[in-house]
């Protein structure tokens, strides 16, 4: 028992010495809503970045040594039940749906008729400062409500109270149109003013609407489990959260990032896809809102290369690059660890630890954004269609390092379980310790691509 307690404060004592040597000036980019002024790094880059991928580096090598299978097994078995009633889980979900609802019909209304100015409009402002940003975070926070306030599930509803078409899922699909689906979000987003045009974005939402409703109608909850890149975005978010739903339904408490080890989280080479495309696309949305980049796609605009082709290219290369890194990591590991396991199992079990990587740029990417905007959502709440002048919170210059403390988290969580996973997979502890290796790498470069970013002061994409 002293040992395992040593071992905690070890682990806790090295987690925040490195996290407080990186504390420095950031920026995060969230849409075009802003108005937070650029600030750059109060130290120098290459330390700045060095220490970050050292950070991960060494909280490899703590894990590895000062830990053991039994000290991970303790700590991912802790579980406790939270035994609410059935009967308040029900009225909580149907809150939730009520809750969805009104929220899905307040953007199509507010967005068509409401202001033009996106920061005194009600639809802008839930959508992408209330939902993208805040409620998102809640998902890996706290836990995945998405099943109960996803207004769109009503068409579920319908065709378990209708004749339902009997209409089903091709498996070949796997997840694909999810994964394709989160890059032609994240394209939209970024190459069309949907957070400066109300009217556009109320299009756009009731263009989706319209197709997920008719979708979910047709094929079923299949819909939601492998099409609809929305819920599939909230359902990965949820594996790293403290609150999970049981199979019975109940709810239960478990520590954070726990739920990353489950072996039936990722089921195949399409889902893989999905968590690194999940992970590239919140790292390709700060990317395109640096001055680096605005710089590169000014030069490749004035060469005659359209911004129409740039951006999309650019967003399926980064994409490519991140999935043939992991790719070159779980088969490099295997042949590190001397395994003769098969190589799509390994990727389908380590794959989730990429999503606390994920979890952690997001908060770093979207925190500031929406601690920043936050009154104007709030104005707008208190009257829809004529709101007052928008309000927002100056961040003090430390706010950066509480950001860049979830940057860090993020991919430290993402060491620990990648080991724990390990540990689960191979019998021998140098075998579970040699197959981290390439991933160990692979990670240190996610962790510098994303500080980098996030160090780079905001500049809005001119060219699209």
């Amino acid at each position: 028992m002293r040992h395992a307690r040593l071992r905690t404060a070890g682990a806790s004592l090295l987690l925040a010495s490195l996290t407080l040597a990186l504390v420095g000036r950031v920026a995060a980019h969230g849409g075009s809503l802003r108005s937070e002024p650029a600030r750059s790094l109060a130290i120098p880059l290459w330390l700045f970045l060095s220490t970050g991928g050292g950070a991960v580096g060494v909280s490899f090598l703590l894990t590895s040594f000062v830990t053991d299978r039994d000290f991970i097994r303790s700590v991912h078995d802790r579980r406790r039940p939270l035994g609410l009633p059935a009967g308040l889980r029900r009225g909580l979900t149907v809150a939730a749906r009520l809750v969805g609802l009104v929220g899905l019909g307040a953007v199509l209304v507010v967005g068509t008729l409401g202001p033009a100015d996106p920061l005194r409009n009600l639809a802008v402002l839930v959508v992408w400062v209330g939902w993208w940003a805040g409620y998102t975070m809640t998902t890996y926070l706290v836990g995945d409500s998405w099943p109960a306030l996803n207004p769109w599930r009503v068409a579920l509803d319908l065709r378990e109270r209708l004749p339902a078409p009997a209409v089903s899922y091709p498996d070949r699909l796997a997840s694909w149109p999810a994964v394709l689906g989160l890059l032609g979000f994240v394209w939209l987003e970024v190459v069309s003013p949907l957070a400066d045009d109300p009217r556009l974005l109320a299009g756009v939402v009731g263009a989706y609407t319209l197709v997920t409703l008719v979708g979910a109608y047709t094929v079923g909850p299949v819909w939601f489990e492998r099409v609809d890149p929305v819920a599939r975005v909230f359902a990965a978010y949820g594996a790293v959260a403290p609150l999970y739903r049981d199979e019975d339904g109940s709810l239960s408490v478990r520590i954070p990032g726990t739920g990353l080890e489950d072996a039936g989280l990722v089921r195949d080479r399409s889902d893989v896809a999905f968590v690194v495309a999940l992970l590239w696309v919140t790292t390709y949305d700060g990317l395109v809102a640096t001055p680096p980049w605005r710089t590169f796609a000014g030069a490749v605009v004035d060469l005659g290369v359209p911004a129409a082709l740039l951006y999309p290219a650019a967003l399926l290369a980064g994409f490519g690059l991140f999935l043939v890194l992991y790719r070159y990591a779980i088969a490099r590991g295997r042949r590190s660890a001397e395994s003769y396991r098969d190589r799509a199992e390994l990727a389908r079990r380590f794959a989730p630890s990429l999503l606390a990587i994920a979890a952690g740029y997001h908060v770093a990417h979207y925190l500031g954004y929406f601690v920043e905007l936050s009154p104007a959502l709030l104005g707008a709440l208190t009257a829809p269609l004529a709101p007052g002048a928008p309000v927002a919170i100056v961040l003090p210059t430390w706010f950066s390092a509480v950001s860049l403390g979830f940057v860090l988290l993020g991919h430290l969580g993402a060491i620990w379980v990648a080991h724990a996973v390990a540990y689960d997979l191979f019998p021998s502890r140098m075998q579970a310790v040699r197959s981290q290796y390439a991933l160990t790498a692979v990670m240190v470069f996610y962790t510098m691509t994303s500080l980098w970013i996030v160090s780079r002061p905001y500049a809005a994409p001119p060219f699209v």
